[in-house]
């Protein structure tokens, strides 16, 4: 495992929208261990994206205080109501906006092994769940402050 360099300033890669994973392998599960560790390191995170680290992969991992939540080529399939409330970013230090977000959220993904499985959010998780998935599509939260004040 390895702490990656989180990337900041709102570089282009971070736009980028990310290419499915195919091979579940040893190298999917050191990308995972890294993001996890990079994640850990950083006080009051809640989650982290591959694009986030330069990797343009559907990878992230989410933890919210419930443990961890590793998402691979993650779909959200249902989402209900709404939620504004500020957000974060680890790639936008010490900035922060309200954005509007679905109350609860399903999530379609699949783990390390390749094996599918749902994750169910709602309030924090959902946001976060959200907010990294967000991310492999290159959307930051920038973008949802934006859309939610044109009305």
């Amino acid at each position: 495992m390895a702490l990656r360099n989180i990337i900041t300033d709102d570089d282009p890669v971070l736009h980028k929208k990310c290419k499915k994973i195919v091979k579940f392998d040893e190298n999917l599960a050191v990308l995972m261990d890294d993001i996890i560790e990079t994640l850990h390191f950083v006080d009051n995170a809640a989650g982290l994206a591959a694009p986030q680290i330069g990797i343009l992969r559907r990878v992230a991992a989410v933890d919210v205080g419930m443990g961890v939540i590793e998402l691979i080529n993650p779909t959200i399939i249902e989402t209900r109501g709404k939620q504004i409330g500020q957000e974060g970013c680890l790639s936008y230090p010490n900035r922060y906006e309200d954005v509007e977000r679905p109350a609860y959220v399903k999530v379609r993904s699949f783990d390390r092994a390749g094996k599918p499985f749902f994750v169910e959010g709602e309030e924090l998780l959902a946001r976060a769940l959200c907010h990294e998935i967000d991310h492999l599509d290159g959307i930051v939260f920038l973008d949802k402050v934006k859309n939610l004040y044109r009305g």
